[in-house]
């Protein structure tokens, strides 16, 4: 498969790039953070994602969503990720859409899926219960109870947690603390009796939660997929979501790059650019090269997310690649804009704080590194 994309993605990539930079550029986030916006994103940019088709992208037409792929995902995600464009479309049009498609029932997937393709629905994953990522050691339990299940106890790290309208909950319903066996997957209203949703500041300005289930009752048909096997059809899923946050990662990482070299060919010291000076030269040289193998990664790893099956090595290249690279980049821009890169005046103390975040969601670069090793037979 050509390392290109067709003529339909770059027609969307062109789409993209135009939208959010008009609509959703970083004074926006900016904008909402100084407002201490609840929602932590705009609701009518929200809206015009989903007329746009954003919101459904990955949603099949069969359920009112534009049924692009992952690589139209990715383009998607590297154009808001350059824009630092806040909005729940990793929450809940990539990752809470991917699960109910790949684990729902019919009923759940007609109820669901084409709200969240229209926007009127937002749904997020409450998989993880510490900082790090891993799901097999959730311990939150959910008791089977006449006619449906008890879920008790907590949930972190919930992105667009305090404006989400479902959640997809991870509990284990049997087997011990750190077993893939024994996990399933559950809906749940964030009216439900017993549901605590505390919104946390993070240092991205986005919009993240912690959730506390005291006896939450939710019915059977609130259970999605088999019991118990979640695991089969939450770890494709999470690939899957991996990669586009790769590409968000990317998007970040190659802004950082312009901004830095816009400013290395501006700025002057001694009455000399310091665009000139070897060693700067020389960094954003390196930089580039590693943004452009990040490039490649994580297109292959989105085309290859597309033809199905089983893609968790380039999966977990792609997430390893972008969290390094975009910790480069976004040190290399503080550290060559210089002091005044420490500044809220300039805008890449926003790019390294959603960096920050992107890398250890869903797995950071240690927890890729090691899973792509696995993969590799080590």
């Amino acid at each position: 498969m050509a390392m290109i994309l067709n003529e339909e993605q770059q027609l969307l990539k062109e789409s993209a790039d135009g939208f959010f930079a008009e609509k959703a550029p970083v004074g926006q986030l900016r904008q909402l953070r100084d407002d201490k916006d609840e929602a932590c994103f705009s609701r009518d940019l929200w809206k015009e994602m989903a007329e746009m088709g954003f919101a459904g992208i990955l949603v099949s037409e069969e359920h009112g969503g534009a049924g692009f792929g992952l690589v139209g995902a990715g383009i998607v995600a590297e154009a808001m990720g350059r824009n630092l464009s806040a909005s729940p479309f990793h929450a809940s049009s990539v990752a809470a859409a991917l699960v109910i498609e790949a684990a729902g029932s019919d009923q759940q997937k007609g109820r669901l899926l084409p709200a969240i393709a229209a926007g009127e629905t937002i749904a997020t994953l409450a998989i993880d219960e510490k900082s790090s990522h891993s799901p097999e050691n959730s311990a939150m339990k959910a008791e089977v109870l006449d006619g449906g299940y008890k879920l008790s106890g907590m949930k972190t790290f919930v992105p667009e947690g305090g404006a989400a309208d479902q959640f997809v909950v991870l509990a284990r319903t049997s087997g011990e603390v750190g077993s893939q066996d024994g996990l399933s997957l559950f809906l749940v209203d964030r009216r439900a009796s017993g549901l605590i949703i505390d919104r946390t500041a993070m240092t991205d300005s986005r919009n993240w939660a912690k959730l506390t289930f005291e006896g939450v009752q939710v019915d059977a048909d609130a259970l999605i997929g088999e019991e118990g096997k979640a695991m089969a059809a939450l770890d494709p899923a999470l690939d899957k979501a991996r990669v586009v946050l790769s590409a968000e990662l990317l998007g970040i990482a190659q802004e950082c790059l312009d901004q830095t070299v816009k400013y290395l060919q501006e700025r002057k010291q001694f009455g000399v650019l310091i665009g000139s000076f070897q060693g700067l030269q020389h960094r954003a040289a390196q930089l580039f090269s590693e943004i452009e193998v990040t490039r490649s990664a994580v297109l292959k790893a989105l085309q290859m997310g597309d033809m199905g099956g089983d893609f968790r090595w380039f999966a977990s290249l792609a997430k390893a690649k972008a969290s390094k690279t975009a910790e480069l980049a976004s040190n290399e821009a503080i550290q060559m804009h210089g002091g005044i890169g420490m500044t809220d005046e300039f805008d890449m103390g926003f790019y390294i704080k959603r960096a920050r975040v992107l890398q250890a969601l869903y797995g950071d670069y240690n927890y890729h590194a090691d899973r792509f090793a696995s993969a590799s037979g080590y």
